[in-house]
């Protein structure tokens, strides 16, 4: 039975040593070095001459301790709080409670696992408690026996990756022989971990991001906007925004998100990219030169009410087709050839009194006739032209045909026709158009003229 015992107790410490190999190497690895004191009285054996379970706990009297390290632990953390555990410890056994004996060498070897209480109530890494449970075997002299062993203990942190580490374990043995006994400690813990290169927390190997400081409920990665969106899966990692859209966001509320609308701030359609269209032509208001107008996209969303090719903002005549040379303007009615040559025959009968420019009284049906044409021409221009024969002076003949067009033209203007329709001009003897040198071709040259100006 002693052996089947010390099987089963070496097998607890071997399999709490293989967790330790066995574990992800991203957990947390410790170093433990201390002073141990092993106390045989509080363990329940009064029949022996010791004391009940935990009299005299604190009696240093009791205590077997050298001064010296004397214990040295390894820890690795496996996850959720748990830490498995391998020791060793040395020790010098001269007293037995209050009796005292020849001296023996003590040693054993504990293997364990240890789960820290810190994780119940989440509190920080200054002050750590924590129980454990485990088996170890020990040697006193010719003596060798297993125990399971319970275990109460706190690190206290004095530096950054350095603990105050006390703790006391209860080896409880099955075999009469065998010595129950409690073992303290006191010593030094040293903690280190995984790499963790973004310095967030999180160990490269379960840092889904570890070159980027990110947050343990991504993995590692980071939440730029802090939308609850890690960036990776965040379309608009750096601005905040809802699930529903991937992270990205959409201030004017039209559907079209803020990254792909390019009018963020005003709602608009999704057609136009989130832009609006006020006038409802199909051309964002942005780019239409006329928001309020319903147009073209050709004039940039300008209309052209009369079709005739330009916009109405640059028509002067938006409401009646023109044409660009006249501004969008339609191109007055002119006389008529036939009409023009009326004209000008009415022109050359009108008389004027000798070498002077007053129109005789006889003329005066002529040039109502004349005015009759031109009010049907209203937009039209016409230029009143004088000339003379080649009797007198060139500057004689010139003042005379401008004083003799300017006459006509006063009477045109008095009779109705706009001032600005009319112009006049002399050009005395110097545009014949029969030969001066007979009476009848010298009648001829005398004449004046009503033509037509081109715009």
């Amino acid at each position: 039975m002693k052996n089947y015992f010390k099987i089963f107790v070496a097998s607890i410490i071997l399999l709490s040593a293989g967790l330790v190999d066995a574990q992800d190497e991203t957990d947390r690895w410790s170093v433990a070095i201390g002073l141990n004191a092993v106390d045989y009285y509080p363990v329940g054996e009064e029949d022996q001459g010791l004391g009940g379970y935990f009299d005299e706990f604190f009696n240093t009297e009791h205590y077997n301790f050298l001064a010296a390290p004397s214990r040295v632990e390894v820890g690795y953390y496996v996850g959720d709080g748990i830490v498995t555990t391998i020791a060793g410890s040395v020790n010098s056994i001269d007293r037995i409670g209050d009796a005292r004996v020849s001296t023996m060498y003590y040693t054993s070897i504990d293997g364990g696992l240890r789960y820290n209480l810190r994780e119940i109530y989440n509190g920080s890494d200054v002050f750590n408690p924590y129980l454990g449970i485990g088996g170890s075997y020990q040697f006193i002299e010719d003596l060798s026996f297993g125990t399971f062993n319970g275990t109460l203990g706190f690190d206290v942190k004095v530096a950054s990756n350095i603990y105050f580490n006390v703790q006391t374990t209860y080896k409880h043995a099955f075999e009469d022989e065998s010595p129950k006994h409690f073992q303290h400690v006191a010593g030094v813990k040293f903690i280190w971990g995984a790499t963790d290169s973004d310095g967030d927390g999180i160990p490269d190997s379960k840092d889904d991001c570890p070159e980027t400081p990110g947050l343990a409920e991504f993995n590692g990665c980071p939440d730029s906007d802090g939308d609850g969106i890690k960036d990776s899966e965040d379309a608009c990692p750096y601005v905040a925004g809802p699930v529903a859209t991937m992270g990205c966001p959409d201030t004017d509320g039209d559907t079209v998100l803020d990254k792909d609308d390019e009018c963020p701030t005003v709602a608009g359609l999704v057609a136009l990219k989130g832009c609006p269209d006020t006038d409802g032509d199909g051309i964002a208001d942005k780019d239409d030169e006329c928001p309020t107008e319903a147009g073209l996209a050709k004039f940039n969303g300008c209309p052209d009410t009369d079709g005739d090719g330009i916009a109405d903002k640059d028509d002067k005549c938006p409401k009646v087709a023109g044409v660009a040379e006249l501004q969008g303007c339609p191109v007055p009615p002119v006389p008529t050839v036939k009409e023009q040559e009326q004209l000008n025959a009415y022109a050359r009968t009108i008389l004027f009194d000798t070498n002077k420019a007053t129109i005789k009284k006889e003329s005066a049906q002529t040039l109502e006739d004349i005015i009759t044409i031109l009010e049907k021409y209203p937009d039209a221009k016409f230029s009143v032209d004088g000339h003379t024969d080649s009797v007198g002076t060139d500057a004689y003949n010139h003042k005379l045909s401008h004083e003799r067009a300017s006459s006509v033209m006063n009477y045109l203007i008095e009779g109705g026709i706009a001032k600005s329709r009319l112009s006049a001009e002399g050009f005395g003897e110097t545009k014949p158009i029969a030969d001066n040198s007979t009476d009848a071709g010298r009648q001829q040259n005398r004449r004046v003229e009503i033509n037509l100006m081109k715009n």
